[in-house]
């Protein structure tokens, strides 16, 4: 067994025998800094959100869950920290896009559709204000970088590299598990705005959903109670970390000494708030 990767969040653990161990983390990431503080059961409730989302999806897509009893993993993880966090997955051969979901109209895309440009691709035939709802949502893939930043690209830009029956195959399964969980979320006052998925292929060369599914760090999550359109809506995630370095002038600074008590308590809050929200039947 051998540690491949660290993550900013994630320990992923090869097993060599075709399978891996994902330990999710409290660590938390904001502006290319890996700040130096966790943030309380963060690592829990992603690992609780993505495992619901498998479950919830496996009629639509294969994915790569084996077990999350630590019973059924090497004695090294059979331990009380690993308790909650800790995955058994499949090893795949990943495709090498992020796939990104959207379904509202925000971000860099607003960004573009003020200037009258096509965003990725696509144009936009009605008028949009900022964090409307888009009549479809669309796809819009990313290179996965090894350094830097990921790069967008078209959807048909995918379609061209990966051969035009797997590309399709990702969108439309992509598409699929966005409706289903946004209609889920929504009922339960979340707002899905957007979400990146991964996906891999099996010994069969059967597609399959992998890494993490619409947590509050691979998505944008917001408060529907709270939603209009028009502006940001208040939002489930780090945007409360996001907003408390920014606002002492410690966005970006890679020397952070430690991020406050009452600020890592209430963003440690807002993500079991989420959490409580979707993980139920």
């Amino acid at each position: 067994m051998k540690k491949i990767i660290s993550g900013k969040v994630r320990e992923v653990y090869d097993l060599e025998d075709g399978r891996m161990v994902i330990v999710t983390t409290d660590r938390i990431s904001a502006f290319d800094v890996i700040l130096p503080t966790m943030i309380t059961d963060k690592g829990k409730v992603l690992n609780a959100l993505a495992n619901f989302w498998f479950d919830y999806t496996s009629d639509i897509v294969k994915n790569h869950m084996i077990s999350s009893d630590l019973k059924d993993m090497p004695a090294e993880f059979q331990k009380p920290e690993f308790e909650g966090r800790t995955i058994l997955v499949k090893k795949l051969k990943m495709v090498p896009y992020e796939v990104i979901v959207r379904g509202y109209m925000f971000g860099s895309m607003y960004e573009a559709y003020k200037k009258g440009e096509p965003f990725l691709g696509h144009s936009f035939d009605k008028e949009y204000k900022e964090a409307e709802k888009l009549a479809e949502p669309i796809v819009t893939p990313s290179t996965k970088a090894a350094e830097g930043h990921d790069i967008n690209v078209t959807l048909q830009y995918m379609k061209d590299d990966l051969g035009e029956e797997l590309g399709t195959k990702i969108e439309k399964a992509a598409l699929a598990v966005y409706k289903k969980c946004y209609d889920w979320a929504y009922q339960n006052g979340i707002i899905i705005a957007d979400t990146k998925f991964e996906f891999g292929l099996d010994e069969n060369g059967e597609l399959v959903l992998a890494d993490e599914v619409l947590t509050p760090d691979s998505s944008r999550f917001w408060d529907l109670s709270k939603y209009e359109v028009g502006g940001s809506p208040a939002s489930y995630d780090k945007q409360f970390v996001r907003d408390w370095l920014k606002a002492n002038n410690l966005a970006g600074d890679p020397n952070i000494k430690e991020i406050p008590a009452d600020v890592v308590a209430k963003t440690s809050e807002i993500y079991k708030e989420c959490q409580s929200k979707i993980c139920h039947k």
